[in-house]
């Protein structure tokens, strides 16, 4: 097993091993103003009540979207206006995900967590050119991939010199319209010697469940959460919205914000029962 890396993500938050939980949370794209300040606000006081690191995540581009009718958010410049926006107001680091290499280095000015969407990660040019920007990366295991595999993808990224990967558990098909978390999969990529995120949200995601659109399946969140606390996680990521229902984009497996203090602290104790911070 390889010596699990610890890096820092932007100002303030450090993943790794015996570092307090790092919480990635936001809608699942940016809204408006009104809503992402909400969401950002509320989870900065949840985690600094609760002894959590926050980082704020929504993407400015959804390019994967189930109907080329969906929503996908204000693209690459406007996007990284209102998550700068964000990063400058509440002083906490931001997540996005990227999707081709001629958006990396825009992205990287103002995002401090370069995210490599689960379709795209062996995607050998986007990796290797999200490794040069030199910033932090948090690789989504593909849907289709078994969690061994992701040493490939690391080592494209570390060819570049940057050891700062984290890998992101977020579900494997299971039959048609299904995913389903094998936790296994999170002592594996361990083993690959990077911090490990789980996306708590997209694995209750039923993958084209509504026909034009995912279905969910939300009320797995909280005993999904617990579990991977329980399997070591350095990181929790969850797509959050104080109206699902309303929520321009994967409403359906997203956490309601008034229920997201109760989830984090049950995960929060299980983590300290096992003697991490």
């Amino acid at each position: 097993m390889s010596e699990i890396q610890t890096f820092e993500i932007g100002k303030g938050v450090t993943i790794g091993p015996n570092k307090p939980l790092v919480v990635m949370a936001g809608p699942c794209v940016l809204e408006s103003e009104e809503i992402c300040f909400q969401i950002a606000e509320t989870m900065q006081e949840i985690c600094a009540d609760l002894g959590a690191q926050y980082i704020f995540k929504a993407s400015f581009d959804k390019a994967n979207r189930t109907s080329v009718t969906s929503h996908r958010g204000p693209g690459l410049d406007k996007g990284l206006e209102k998550l700068n926006d964000i990063k400058e107001k509440f002083n906490v680091p931001v997540v996005s995900d990227i999707h081709d290499t001629g958006q990396v280095a825009k992205a990287a000015q103002v995002i401090d967590y370069l995210q490599i969407p689960a379709f795209l990660c062996r995607q050998t040019d986007l990796l290797v050119a999200a490794g040069e920007s030199g910033k932090a990366i948090n690789v989504k295991k593909g849907q289709f991939l078994a969690p061994g595999d992701m040493q490939s993808v690391r080592d494209k990224i570390y060819s570049t010199g940057n050891k700062k990967v984290s890998m992101c558990e977020r579900g494997t098909t299971f039959g048609y319209n299904n995913l389903v978390v094998d936790m296994r999969a999170l002592q594996i990529m361990h083993g690959l010697g990077c911090p490990i995120v789980f996306d708590a949200t997209h694995s209750v995601q039923l993958p084209g469940g509504q026909g034009n659109k995912s279905g969910g399946q939300p009320e797995f969140i909280p005993p999904l959460s617990r579990a991977a606390a329980a399997a070591g996680i350095n990181a929790l990521f969850m797509e959050v919205h104080p109206e699902p229902s309303k929520a321009l984009s994967d409403g359906a497996n997203s956490l309601n914000l008034n229920q997201v203090k109760d989830n984090l602290s049950n995960v929060l104790k299980i983590r300290r029962a096992l003697g991490h911070e």
